[in-house]
C-alpha cells in the first residue's frame, strides 16, 4: 500500500509541478490519467480505510480534468486561469490523504 501512497504523491508532483506553458496541456492531461491509475491501485490495497480522503482525490482529479479539458478546447486567459485552484485543490487533498496515511506508511 505504501508504494501505490508513494505512486499518486508522484504523479501528484508531477502535476504540480508541469509547465504548462512549456509542456502544454497535453502533458498534463496525460499526468492526470497516470494520477487516476495509481489512484485506482492505492484505493484497491487501501480498501475502505482511507476512502473519504480518496474519495476527495478523485474530485480534485476530476475537476481538474475538467478544467484542463475546457482549456485545451477553449485555450482563452480565464479558461487557463481556471487550471490554478483546479491544481490547488488536488494539492491539499493529496496533502490529506498523505498526512491520513501517515501513520500506516
Amino acid at each position: 500500500m505504501c508504494k501505490s501512497l508513494a505512486a499518486v504523491r508522484n504523479s501528484a508532483g508531477q502535476i504540480r509541478n508541469a509547465n504548462v506553458s512549456e509542456n502544454g496541456l497535453s502533458q498534463l492531461k496525460a499526468d492526470l490519467t497516470e494520477l487516476n491509475l495509481a489512484l485506482r491501485q492505492f484505493g484497491g490495497e487501501a480498501r475502505t480505510e482511507f476512502a473519504a480522503e480518496i474519495e476527495a482525490v478523485r474530485a480534485a482529479t476530476t475537476r481538474l480534468s475538467a478544467s484542463v479539458s475546457t482549456a485545451r478546447a477553449t485555450p482563452d486567459a480565464a479558461s487557463l486561469a481556471a487550471v490554478r485552484p483546479s491544481l490547488n485543490a488536488l494539492r491539499a487533498s493529496v496533502q490529506s490523504l498523505a498526512a491520513a496515511a501517515s501513520g500506516t506508511c
